[in-house]
């Protein structure tokens, strides 16, 4: 007796197109990851004692779990950006036009500006005073990268890949490039000045007159924009054979990991912050490990890509579980659950203050507090750690609702949050 086996269809990437409505799992798992990690971050912001006297990446204050409880944040952003090129490539391969690509991100890139410059800011500093202090950080820089990217998806795939290698790999040969501090009281910037402050060289910007408004570039754009145009490149391998991806996606993030690896030790290039033995091995480690966020150098982009790249390998295999299958509805509303979180976190602060009876200017962001008061402020990790947990748990519901309204529905603006 024989059975007819049906023949194995052959994979077609020429002609090969997501379903319309169809999400990446794994894409959207690690999204959600590193949204949750990203929490951690901007609580220890409100509630860490430590955050308030010193950089928990200086080694000569810090301790090792400060340290990495500072640095494990660092995959944050850059995943973000490169992830968001990437669901710009696959929003093409579901059959957006470059047009209509087009105008969806330049017209997302400039909301997320405004969001920045708005509701954001209070949220962060609660300072809603129009001569105020703003800061460009996160969501600024990420506006700005879809602004750009809006322009590029019209040229070749290659030529796409090309501008934001480059761009990543030879940015920090302008290291060397430093511009006078444009602060109140001191004569303005002239354009050069504040077009290098915008794009490589973190600090403030004094914008109108001496005394007007002041502008901190917390995230300058490069190579933020070169990060988001090869993440739109690498969605290329949502389109190929699956088990194809997956050895490229090992290979490659392996790839960035050993040129990370080869180019700290050797301390010629790729970060202008050099690593030096210290007095243990764990702080040696540690000063390997400490590499310039602001602007992102080439080695703090591979070290933290790199691993991203190798877990989107392994999130393609297996079942989710419980955990797994909530931070993927995570990765779905990641905008509505950044906004949310800065509520969250800084709202509750003054509560917890409140209650333990500390001062609450150190909470107001970006004025002015005296050192006596600024020692008052903060509680011990465990306390941030616990206050992180309790968020993430109070956010879920809301964002687990909404991204089954995203599920159900497909108005158009609900591509805008």
């Amino acid at each position: 007796m024989t059975s007819a086996v049906a023949p194995k269809t052959q994979f077609d990437p020429r002609t090969y197109q997501p379903p319309a409505r169809q999400r990446i799992d794994s894409i959207d798992l690690l999204r959600g990851l590193v949204m949750v990690i990203m929490m951690l971050d901007h609580t220890r912001d409100f509630f860490s004692a430590a955050q308030f006297q010193f950089d928990p990446t200086d080694l000569t204050r810090t301790s090792v779990a400060l340290f990495f409880t500072r640095w494990i944040t660092h995959y944050c952003a850059p995943v973000f950006f490169f992830l968001a090129g990437t669901g710009a490539y696959l929003r093409r391969a579901r059959g957006a036009t470059p047009s209509e690509l087009s105008r969806f991100l330049a017209s997302r890139g400039l909301w997320l500006i405004v969001l920045e410059l708005t509701v954001i800011r209070v949220l962060l500093s609660f300072d809603v005073l129009a001569q105020g202090r703003y800061i460009g950080q996160t969501i600024w820089a990420l506006g700005w990268s879809m602004t750009a990217l809006a322009v590029l998806v019209h040229l070749p795939l290659r030529a796409i890949g090309a501008f934001g290698v480059l761009m990543v790999l030879g940015h920090n040969a302008f290291d060397r490039f430093q511009v006078r501090e444009c602060v109140r009281g001191q004569p303005l910037c002239d354009a050069g000045e504040v077009a290098l402050r915008l794009l490589h060289q973190p600090g403030w910007i004094v914008l109108g007159s001496p005394n007007g408004p002041i502008f901190y570039a917390h995230y300058p754009l490069v190579p933020w924009i070169g990060v988001m145009a090869a993440g739109y490149v690498f969605g290329r391998l949502y389109t190929i054979d699956p088990d194809v991806r997956r050895r490229t996606l090992l290979w490659l993030g392996s790839g960035l990991i050993a040129l990370f690896s080869v180019l700290r030790a050797s301390n010629l290039y790729g970060d202008a912050s050099k690593w030096s033995l210290q007095p243990t091995a764990a702080f040696t480690v540690l000063s390997f490990l400490n590499t310039t966020k602001y602007p992102p150098s080439l080695l703090y982009l591979c070290m933290t890509i790199g691993p991203a790249i190798l877990l989107l390998a392994f999130m393609e295999q297996g079942r989710r579980g419980r955990v797994g299958s909530a931070l993927v509805t995570l990765g779905r509303v990641p905008l509505l659950f950044y906004v949310l979180q800065w509520a969250f976190a800084h709202g509750v602060a003054f509560a917890a203050y409140a209650v333990a009876g500390k001062p609450i200017e150190p909470l107001f962001r970006y004025h002015d507090s005296a050192p006596e008061l600024l020692a008052q402020a903060g509680f011990s990790l465990p306390v941030v750690y616990l206050f992180w947990i309790a968020g993430v748990l109070t956010l879920y519901p809301i964002c687990r609702w909404y991204a089954g309204v995203k599920r159900r529905r497909n108005d158009w603006w609900l591509g805008y949050l």
